[in-house]
């Protein structure tokens, strides 16, 4: 009699057609650590694979990689195909709708064969000749992995700095660029986020510091160009664990500031830009749960805020010589059923995007008063938000918008003339597109409790909705960020091949506003889980699907919800993607040397307290893993992952084949290369795409 292990391998080769019988998962239950807290004590057998310099380690996750490639051979073709489909729909000579700042219109666009992009300007208007600011191309010869970012140019354009992380650690080192001859300055600045902030000398920049475990922005330095990192003066350290900072100039340019966040708590300082080596000054100190953005304008510093129990927060102003609490006054006051997203200001009139219902709304407000109107958007789920408006004397404002069957498009509204100009709609080629062959709506599921989850799905026309129509689920849950009906050409592969796609807009997000996310984080977590359960059987009772054509989807904290889904009713689905999946809550959140860890203790609850410790435990899905049969499971993650550790996906899998008592597919794919995001390159991340979706759509077939 065969052991389950192999023969779960031995039924795999069977499902996928493979011609030999020696495809057999690695095994990883060498090595036991003991973990005890709060009297708990607990055996991890498979916590060796902690330790990403072990070559056994390594050996391991290459194995299992041989591993999932023997069982997909079969799919290989289907991945090939679809990876040629993806990448057909792509413009591959393509350019971004230029912006303008300080006297230079910004580019940045794509050539065709090349996997990253170029940057580049040209002087008062677009017919000028083009200036080639950097082709990262050519820094991402020979590197596996390269990511640019953060670009910044100097106040008197002379100037461009950047940085490039060729780890995938997020990790970066900030280089600079003299673009009047093209030479690249000697200063490097190295374990630092991308992103410098000019002063108004055009010599000087603000970055933040990275701790070098954790991988948390703690610090605030001033350099000096020419000079060593060594020699950089601190101005800033953050020296709360459960804080982030970072540093950024105030689009009017006249400020220097400094953010420091958790997940409940903020604190901004400001510095005039003209005088670098100053002090700076706080807008207002921290007070645990107060939360404040801020923007400035002319005298005053506008900043939205949940002060006073504005949950949905409010926009509020303070003069830039006083801008402690004390002396905000409400601009626009709290509203309980309408969330206040984002602000922009620029000379004349100021937009503000207010999510209402679950849609985002744009309201057009002048300072005078004269006008206070929204801009309209006639689709029943759509996706606006505010794009590049770095021009603050413009009286035109620039948003994007989409929808799960709409492209997205760059829109420009002047508001003069009160007329609307698409300045680009992305472009999906291949011949075969047209929007009028897809359609959406909006769906509401009832949860366990009685609440009301929306749903935002997208079928091709011809897609006949009944029990054996194959459903892929989507869900995040959590941060506060809500995933909003966006458009895919990458779908399109999936809807024309008789696919439904549905978001489930959990709590845990803010789709439905702040006390959304209130509900779905901390002792109330449990309900982003069983509020994507309660979708699922919706879609199920209504005649959408059946669960043997129902296939779920999340990544990182999403990740999170697939595995607890797992646990709770894994009956309900026949396969689950789990990308770069945090599983391992209660581990992973009792190590405070682990990136994240600390700052997330609002989101999560911090486990060295009993009652977090009992409640993540609950849910945990590595620690709650069972004796059940599992759904077909492909599990990825990236070795150099500094989110989401690649140990974590890892032992999950171990731990699921060790406990699965069925015959269903347990599979494990690490990109070597990559971290968090997947591999770098906009044609290669393509390749575990269609990795994913010849998976779901071979287990579709048989």
């Amino acid at each position: 009699m065969p052991s389950k292990v192999l023969f779960a391998a031995y039924f795999c080769c069977l499902f996928f057609s493979c011609t030999h019988m020696t495809h057999t998962p690695p095994d990883a239950s060498v090595k036991e650590k003991e973990l005890s807290i709060h009297g708990d004590t607990r055996i991890d057998p498979y916590y060796w694979l902690n330790d990403r310099e072990n070559s056994e380690v390594i050996q391991y996750l290459e194995d299992e990689n041989a591993y999932t490639k023997a069982i997909l051979k079969p799919t290989e073709k289907l991945q090939k195909d679809l990876f040629a489909e993806m990448k057909g729909r792509i413009k591959e000579d393509d350019s971004s709708v230029p912006y303008f700042l300080n006297e230079y219109w910004y580019i940045r666009k794509y050539e065709k064969g090349k996997d990253y992009p170029i940057y580049t300007r040209k002087h008062k208007t677009l017919d000028a000749e083009e200036e080639v600011l950097l082709d990262v191309n050519e820094l991402a010869k020979d590197l596996a992995y390269c990511q640019v970012s953060g670009l910044s140019v100097s106040p008197d354009n002379t100037k461009l700095a950047y940085g490039i992380d060729t780890l995938s650690r997020r990790i970066y080192t900030i280089k600079v660029k003299d673009l009047t001859t093209g030479k690249m300055f000697d200063d490097e600045i190295k374990g630092v986020s991308s992103y410098a902030a000019w002063a108004a000398d055009s010599n000087t920049m603000f970055y933040t510091a990275k701790d070098e475990e954790t991988l948390r922005t703690d610090r605030i330095f001033r350099h000096k160009l020419g000079q060593n990192q060594e020699a950089d003066t601190m101005v800033f350290e953050e020296k709360d664990e459960t804080f982030y900072t970072f540093v950024y100039p105030s689009k009017s340019r006249k400020y220097i500031m400094i953010g420091s966040t958790s997940t409940m708590t903020s604190e901004y300082q400001f510095l005039p830009s003209d005088t670098p080596t100053g002090a700076f000054k706080t807008i207002q100190k921290r007070e645990r749960g107060l939360e404040y953005n801020v923007a400035h304008f002319g005298d005053y510093f506008y900043i939205s805020t949940n002060a006073d129990s504005s949950t949905n927060f409010k926009l509020v102003k303070a003069p830039t010589s006083a801008p402690s609490k004390k002396n905000w006054v409400d601009v626009l006051p709290h509203r309980k059923d309408v969330l206040l997203e984002d602000v922009e200001l620029f000379r004349d009139f100021m937009v503000v995007g207010e999510r209402q219902n679950g849609l985002l709304k744009l309201r057009v407000m002048r300072w005078d008063g004269t006008e206070d109107y929204y801009l309209d958007f006639d689709s029943e789920t759509y996706t606006a938000s505010m794009s590049t408006n770095l021009d603050f004397d413009a009286h035109v404002f620039r948003y994007n918008f989409s929808s799960l069957t709409t492209p997205s498009s760059v829109i420009d509204y002047d508001t003069k003339t009160k007329t609307k100009k698409v300045k680009k709609e992305q472009e999906v080629l291949g011949g075969t597109f047209d929007k009028e062959n897809y359609t959406a709506e909006r769906l509401w599921a009832t949860a366990e409790d009685g609440t009301k989850v929306p749903i935002s799905l997208v079928r091709h026309v011809n897609t006949e909705l009944s029990p054996d129509t194959p459903l892929l689920q989507y869900g995040y849950g959590s941060y506060g960020n809500t995933i909003d009906p966006y458009f895919s050409s990458v779908r399109l592969s999936l809807l024309d091949r008789g696919f439904v796609f549905a978001i489930a807009h959990v709590r845990g997000g803010e789709y439905l506003g702040r006390p959304w996310y209130e509900n779905g984080r901390m002792l109330s977590k449990k309900n982003t889980f069983t509020d994507f359960i309660d979708c699922s059987k919706f879609l199920i009772e209504k005649g959408y699907t059946s669960s043997e054509h129902l296939y779920a989807m999340g990544g990182s904290a999403g990740g999170l919800l697939m595995g607890a889904v797992m646990n709770m009713a894994p009956e309900l689905y026949k396969g689950v993607v789990a990308a770069v999946p945090f599983v391992d809550v209660v581990t992973t959140m009792l190590d405070d040397s682990i990136p994240l860890t600390t700052g997330e203790y609002d989101e999560w609850g911090n486990p060295n307290e009993k009652e977090y410790y009992d409640y993540i435990k609950s849910y945990s899905p590595y620690d709650n893993v069972r004796e059940v049969s599992y759904p077909n499971t492909l599990i990825t993650t990236g070795l150099h992952d500094s989110q989401v550790q690649y140990w974590e996906p890892a032992k999950w899998t171990a731990k699921l084949r060790d406990m699965h008592q069925g015959s269903n597919l347990i599979l494990l794919h690490t990109n070597m290369d990559a971290g968090h995001g997947g591999a770098s390159g906009r044609f290669e991340a393509l390749k575990e795409i269609a990795m994913e979706y010849a998976f779901l759509l071979h287990l579709e077939r048989n």
